[in-house]
């Protein structure tokens, strides 16, 4: 097995955190009635995408009826759509929509992965859930060797990349500030925050399809501008 696969083996498989390993059993289990005849993944869920992806787009963690149930990060819920058009209109994407594992959807120069790999209850993971599951974004991490920037919905995200930034040496002081469209540029990597594309921001007009569009040509531009400098 290549590293990235590793890294896959060892998600699909963990069993450290007890209280989310219960409640993605029970969810499996007892269903949404929407998806009573699915067959839930109900493991936790590594990321997807392209091994030679330049961005890496880190979210906060499954959603209990959709990567849940689907096996696929943003997949199978209405946050993943909202994502999905975003990247395909700045060419991360081939299609608009995440629905199904098996719906033909692939990224080009990307790779989405969670901060945390099983879904919470309330999507509320404690502080000592995102730590354990931080191992799991370094391996992926660093099975990506052609990674440029970091694209974070969310501050959970935000911070999870900061954490990876400091596992790789990089400590930035003071502590950068969360916001949508904000940049960072490390010597390694550039890190850039965005709105989480969760129902309450998207319903609310907190992000907005325009709003998560342009994170995504910004990306985009980054990107591209540290592939030129490096070359």
């Amino acid at each position: 097995m290549n590293d990235l696969s590793i890294a896959r083996h060892h998600i699909v498989t963990c069993t450290t955190c007890t209280r989310l390993r219960t409640y993605c059993d029970r969810i499996a289990r007892e269903k949404k009635a929407a998806h009573r005849d699915d067959v839930y993944w109900g493991r936790p869920v590594p990321g997807f995408g392209d091994p030679d992806a330049r961005l890496l787009v880190l979210g906060l963690a499954p959603a209990a009826h959709g990567a849940n149930r689907t096996g696929r990060v943003f997949t199978g819920d209405g946050s993943g759509d909202f994502l999905m058009r975003a990247m395909h209109a700045a060419g991360f994407a081939n299609i608009t929509t995440s629905q199904r594992a098996d719906d033909g959807l692939t990224l080009t120069d990307a790779y989405i992965a969670a901060a945390v790999r099983c879904a919470p209850p309330d999507n509320k993971p404690s502080p000592v859930e995102i730590a354990a599951c931080h191992a799991h974004l370094v391996a992926e991490a660093a099975a990506l060797p052609q990674l440029r920037a970091l694209l974070c919905l969310g501050r959970i995200g935000f911070d999870a990349a900061w954490r990876l930034l400091a596992s790789r040496g990089t400590v930035t002081r003071p502590k950068p500030v969360f916001g949508h469209g904000a940049i960072y540029r490390t010597g390694s990597l550039s890190v850039i925050g965005s709105y989480h594309p969760s129902r309450q921001n998207t319903n609310t007009g907190k992000l907005t399809p325009s709003m998560l569009a342009s994170v995504f040509r910004l990306a985009r531009r980054e990107i591209n501008h540290r592939s030129e400098s490096s070359a």
